[in-house]
């Protein structure tokens, strides 16, 4: 029949209506498309699952829930800080074994200060447990949260401490490698009564006598071993930073004597440039943040 005035005939009708059903179509894929590439480069925050703090631990709300997703760091970062740690746990178990102990016998002690949580965290996935600090104030600010990420995270006061910063040094740290003088040591047994929590303590030793340096002098050290003990502070060992560009061997070695005429079996002694060395003469801690770390700023 022919098509009236107006009309399309029917094939054309059919390819019109094709042709659109086609075009809606393939605006509608073109949409899904865009949809799915907005899938596929929107960022997708990873939760964090780890650590649910049991009543009573440290840290307090803090450790409740972490308050933020862990910031990503690469693979390659990790790779190197293994590939560092690695390096120093090697000369540790020959400085070990070349002085006849066994290298389980030497903790180390990654020094953090000035880092961030973010330098820190390739160090922990690389398997580093125990860290140190220097401030408490900056302490606080970042290893609450690293600690509920990662159950078994030691972590030890190496730097000078004020009596009235005792009470927040116990409440997070798990030694204390700096104890100097009487009035710190009170200021510590009435921190450990309030909070409950008694971390191991060292007693600083200034070993090389310079008066810019923290630690008890030495003849002082049999009173303020005997007040410490007297006041319930756990001391297992001494601490002591050698003058700087002298030989460290003899003053090892005089801490090292010093420890065994009080019956002590700890030594923290040792740091980047001279842990080998502190090791052959008994460390039991040593102290290492450059080399693993870097350089600081």
């Amino acid at each position: 029949m022919p098509a009236r005035p107006g009309e399309l005939p029917d094939a054309r009708k059919h390819g019109t209506a094709v042709a659109q059903r086609q075009a809606v179509m393939a605006k509608d894929d073109a949409a899904a498309r865009w949809q799915r590439a907005d899938r596929v480069h929107q960022a997708v925050a990873q939760p964090l699952v780890g650590h649910q703090p049991q009543p009573g631990e440290r840290g307090g709300v803090n450790r409740v829930v972490a308050r933020c997703h862990k910031p990503a760091y690469s693979a390659r970062m990790t790779q190197e800080a293994k590939a560092r740690l690695t390096a120093i746990q090697d000369d540790m178990a020959l400085a070990a074994k070349r002085s006849g102990r066994k290298a389980e016998e030497i903790a180390l002690i990654a020094i953090s200060k000035t880092k961030s949580a973010d330098d820190i965290r390739p160090l922990i996935a690389a398997g580093q447990r125990a860290f140190g600090e220097n401030r408490v104030q900056e302490a606080q600010a970042k290893w609450p949260a690293l600690i509920a990420e990662t159950p078994g995270i030691a972590l030890h006061l190496v730097g000078s401490l004020q009596s009235n910063k005792a009470e927040d040094a116990v409440a997070l740290f798990d030694v204390i490698h700096s104890v100097d003088r009487a009035s710190l040591i009170a200021a510590l047994a009435k921190a450990q009564e309030k909070t409950g929590r008694h971390p191991s303590c060292f007693i600083q030793v200034n070993i090389g006598d310079e008066p810019q340096k923290g630690g008890c002098a030495i003849a002082d050290l049999p009173v303020l071993l005997a007040e410490a003990r007297a006041a319930g502070l756990s001391i297992v060992g001494l601490m002591a930073v050698p003058p700087e560009g002298v030989e460290a061997a003899p003053y090892f070695a005089l801490l090292a004597k010093r420890a065994r005429d009080h019956g002590l079996a700890r030594l923290s002694m040792g740091m980047s440039g001279d842990f080998t060395t502190a090791i052959m003469l008994g460390a039991t801690e040593v102290r290492i943040g450059t080399a693993l770390f870097g350089a600081r700023s």
